[in-house]
């Protein structure tokens, strides 16, 4: 389908942004319990009343648009632009009161990303990626959007969310890369994510990941002149196998896929 206008389709990405901070702060370190669901990991009633605060929005402004949210599944699947949800990327860290987790929001075209925002409510930190668009960004602390190169892998600083979240098979990937790279730090979630659009991280290798985990990163990390992969290299798709690289400077590409696929 030929590209939409983008402009106002941001608006809506940040005012669904502004929607779910605006329930999720007031329960951030509130003493909040959380369920687990059957994958076991947490959710909140934060996490749900922010998804249902985001649909809402969303469905008012672009009622012909699909939807897709963790909590709450896929509303409107013919639809060509479906919106991708994340109320809170990262409960674990929520619920023990760190301010790392995101809320992630994403417009896909036909399955591609051509918009994603981080949003981070607490700290106020705010990354938009969109399409022949630079990523912006906003915040309290400062930061210019633009990945960071590197002469090599072993100049590089490598992150993931937790060493739990590899399958056992992935590990020696893991291990090969981690080897390979100058130091390793562990947290983040998404906030990780836009940590690479601001050239402070080099790469990140996650595994496990649903779609509503990565298809906002692909347009903030692509944006600020990064790449995200699969583990071989492909263009995520909503049927990918969950196995993501974000790397900050491309040109590190093929010898991260060498440490992979070794």
């Amino acid at each position: 389908m030929a590209l939409p206008d983008l402009e106002p389709l941001i608006r809506t990405a940040a005012a669904a942004a502004d929607a779910a901070g605006s329930v999720i702060r007031p329960y951030f370190r509130a003493g909040l319990t959380a369920d687990d669901k059957a994958d076991d990991s947490p959710v909140t009633i934060a996490d749900r009343n922010a998804e249902q605060a985001i649909r809402a929005l969303i469905s008012a402004r672009h009622p012909d648009h699909g939807i897709l949210g963790e909590e709450y599944g896929l509303e409107n699947p013919a639809a060509g632009l479906r919106w991708v949800l994340d109320p809170i990327d990262g409960t674990r860290a929520f619920i023990t009161g760190r301010p790392t987790f995101g809320t992630l929001v994403a417009l896909l075209a036909d399955g591609v990303p051509i918009l994603g925002v981080i949003d981070q409510p607490v700290t106020g930190e705010r990354w938009i990626g969109a399409v022949g668009h630079p990523t912006r960004f906003s915040g309290p602390f400062g930061g210019v959007p633009g990945t960071r190169r590197r002469g090599a892998l072993s100049e590089a600083e490598l992150s993931a969310t937790s060493p739990d979240m590899f399958e056992p098979g992935d590990l020696p990937a893991w291990a090969r890369l981690q080897a390979a790279t100058r130091r390793t730090s562990f947290g983040g979630d998404c906030y990780a994510y836009g940590l690479v659009a601001l050239g402070q991280i080099d790469v990140i290798l996650e595994s496990t990941m649903k779609v509503w985990d990565w298809a906002a990163i692909v347009p903030v990390i692509t944006g600020a002149g990064g790449c995200v992969t699969d583990w071989l290299g492909h263009a995520l798709t909503p049927d990918s196998t969950g196995q993501v690289l974000a790397l900050g400077d491309p040109s590190l590409l093929d010898a991260a896929l060498s440490c992979l696929t070794a």
